[in-house]
């Protein structure tokens, strides 16, 4: 037979210890999911004013080549936007990705010391 005992309080901590740092994995990827409706929701509105800016071009335009300048300037305007948009989402993205990367070593050492602990 076996002299070891099953302890829950130790199991139990261990498991605390384990996953606290997936616990706030979650969290933080919550903020990250929620960022990134709020960013999208921006693009959508950036997309929205181009074209509202478009209809209002068209419709004041009193010839074709005012109505030209005017389409290349909302467009110019756009593409600036979009590439500030851009810039965004690349901060946005290594943002999240060394939060992820962090809380996973975080983990693994965690429940590698958690195992030396049992042992």
């Amino acid at each position: 037979m076996s002299e070891r005992t099953f302890d829950p309080n130790t199991w139990l901590d261990s498991f605390r210890d384990s996953f606290a740092s997936v616990h706030k994995a979650q969290q933080e990827g919550f903020k990250a999911i929620e960022r990134m409706a709020r960013f999208q929701y921006a693009v959508a509105g950036d997309y929205l004013e181009a074209g509202i800016a478009q209809t209002q071009a068209a419709l004041t335009a009193k010839t074709p080549v005012e109505l030209l300048a005017k389409q290349a300037e909302v467009g110019t305007q756009l593409g600036e936007k979009l590439r500030s948009r851009a810039q965004e989402f690349s901060t946005l993205a290594s943002e999240v990705q060394g939060t992820v990367s962090s809380f996973a070593t975080e983990t693994a050492t965690r429940a590698s010391a958690s195992a030396k602990k049992a042992a």
